[in-house]
C-alpha cells in the first residue's frame, strides 16, 4: 500500500490528524467481514482508548493466556504505535485466535459481519467478567450489598451507599454515565443481571409495554440490547424504521395476552420503546430475509436513508438524545452467501473508505451512495449494513 498510503497522506496534507494512524488490514481469505468491523471499532475512539489503557495496564499480555481481548488489544496497540502514518497491518494473531475459538469462522466461506460483531463483543465481556471475578469476590466479602433498582449497591460501615462499580466497558457499550447526561444508572438488578461485566454487552434498555384492553393495566418489562436490528422497507429511512420498531401491535385471536389482573387471556396492545439510550448506538439493517417461496435467504437492496445526524426523540423518553454517524459497515454483493465487506469511517471530520488493505479519502457526500437501491434490480450492490452512531454531548451536534 506504499503508493496508496502516500496518496492518502498527500490528500490530507497538513490536515493529517496529529497522532492518528490509518492502516489497512490484510485479508486472509474471506476475512473482510472481520476487517470491516475491526476498523469501525478502532475508530470508535472511546472504545479504542479504553482498550489501549487495558493494554498499558496489562503489559505482560504476551505472557498471559491468549484470548480475543489480548489479541484485539495487541492489534490496536500495533496500529496506534506505528511510526508511519499509513500502511498495512496483518491481524494474523487475532484471526488465528478467532478461528481457533469458534469453528463457525474457520472456513473460507462468506461470513456475516453482524454475527461476528455480536460474537466478539460478547466474548470480550465474558473475558472481562472472568478477570473481574476475584476482585468482585473481594468486594462482596468486604462490604454488604443492597438490592435495588440500580443493582447491588455497596454499603460502607456508616451505612452510606456507594455507587455501583462502572468499568470502561460499561462506559462504551452501555447507557451514558449519569454525570455526563444526568441519566440514572442502568437498571441492573431488575433485569436479573446483577453487577457483572456481562452488562458490557447491554448498550441500552428497551421497555416492552403491554396494555390489557379490558382493564387497561400496563405491564412493562425491561430488557437490555447490544444493537437494534431493524426491519427495512423500500425507499425508507432510519427514522421511519425506528418508528415501525416502536409501533403498537394488537394481540388478539391466538395471540391474546394473559393479564394477571384479569386472570385470563385478553386482547392487548403491545409496543417496544427505548427506555435508556446507549453511548454507542449500533443499528443493524436486516438486509437478509428468508423467503419461504424460495426456500432461502435473499438480500434486500432497499434504499434506506441513514442520516449523518440522528435524533431519537420519537422513540426515547429522553427527547434530547442525538447521535452522530462515525462508521458504516457496507455489504457489497447481490446475495447473502457471497460478496464482500468494506467500511466507511469518520475520523477528525474526514471520511475514509477501508477496503481490506486499501484506505482512501472520500467526500462526505459519497456516504449517501451506500443507502441502497431505489429499484429492485440495480448495478449498485454496495449497501449500508451496520451503522455506528455516537451520542453527542448535551444534545448538540457539530
Amino acid at each position: 500500500m506504499g503508493a496508496a498510503g502516500s496518496k492518502l497522506e498527500k490528500a490530507l496534507g497538513d490536515q493529517f490528524p496529529e497522532g492518528e494512524r490509518y492502516f489497512g488490514l490484510e485479508n486472509f481469505g474471506n476475512t473482510c467481514y472481520c476487517n470491516s468491523v475491526l476498523q469501525a471499532l478502532y475508530f470508535c475512539v472511546p472504545f479504542r482508548e479504553q482498550l489501549l489503557d487495558y493494554y498499558s495496564n496489562n503489559k505482560n499480555l504476551a505472557d498471559a493466556d491468549e484470548n480475543l481481548l489480548t489479541c484485539l488489544a495487541d492489534l490496536f496497540m500495533q496500529i496506534s504505535s506505528q511510526k508511519k502514518k499509513t500502511g498495512v497491518i496483518a491481524p494474523k494473531r487475532f484471526v488465528q485466535r478467532l478461528k481457533k475459538q469458534n469453528e463457525i469462522f474457520r472456513s473460507y466461506m462468506h461470513q456475516d459481519a453482524h454475527e461476528f460483531l455480536n460474537y466478539l463483543l460478547n466474548e470480550l465481556v465474558d473475558i472481562l467478567e472472568k478477570e473481574a471475578g476475584p476482585a468482585k469476590s473481594d468486594q462482596e466479602t468486604s462490604s454488604p450489598t443492597e438490592k435495588n433498582a440500580n443493582g447491588p449497591t455497596r454499603v460502607d460501615d456508616n451505612g452510606d451507599k456507594k455507587e455501583p462499580l462502572v468499568t470502561w466497558v460499561h462506559k462504551n457499550f452501555q447507557v451514558y454515565l449519569s454525570e455526563l447526561f444526568k441519566l440514572d444508572y442502568l437498571v441492573l438488578n431488575t433485569l436479573g443481571l446483577g453487577l457483572t461485566f456481562s452488562l458490557a454487552m447491554c448498550i441500552g434498555i428497551l421497555t416492552n409495554e403491554t396494555k390489557c384492553l379490558r382493564c387497561e393495566t400496563v405491564t412493562a418489562r425491561d430488557e437490555t440490547f447490544l444493537d437494534l436490528s431493524l426491519d427495512i422497507e423500500q425507499n425508507s429511512s432510519i427514522t421511519s424504521c425506528l418508528k415501525n420498531f416502536s409501533s403498537t401491535e394488537t394481540l388478539n385471536a391466538e395471540d391474546k395476552f394473559f393479564c394477571d389482573k384479569c386472570c385470563s387471556l385478553q386482547e392487548a396492545q403491545k409496543r417496544m420503546k427505548i427506555k435508556k439510550p446507549p453511548h454507542i448506538l449500533v443499528i443493524h439493517l436486516k438486509r437478509f430475509k428468508y423467503i419461504e417461496q424460495l426456500g432461502r435467504y435473499k438480500k434486500l437492496s432497499y434504499r434506506v436513508v441513514f442520516p449523518l445526524e440522528l435524533k431519537l426523540s420519537n422513540t426515547v423518553e429522553d427527547a434530547d438524545a442525538e447521535y452522530s454517524l462515525f462508521a458504516v459497515v457496507v455489504h457489497v454483493g447481490s446475495g447473502p452467501n457471497h460478496g464482500h465487506y468494506v467500511s466507511l469511517v469518520k475520523s477528525h471530520n474526514h471520511w475514509l473508505f477501508f477496503d481490506d488493505e486499501n484506505v482512501e479519502m472520500i467526500d462526505e457526500s459519497a456516504v449517501q451512495t451506500f443507502f441502497g437501491s431505489a429499484q429492485e434490480y440495480s448495478s449498485n450492490t454496495d449497501h449500508g449494513y451496520i451503522l455506528f452512531y455516537e451520542r453527542v454531548p448535551n444534545g448538540s451536534t457539530s
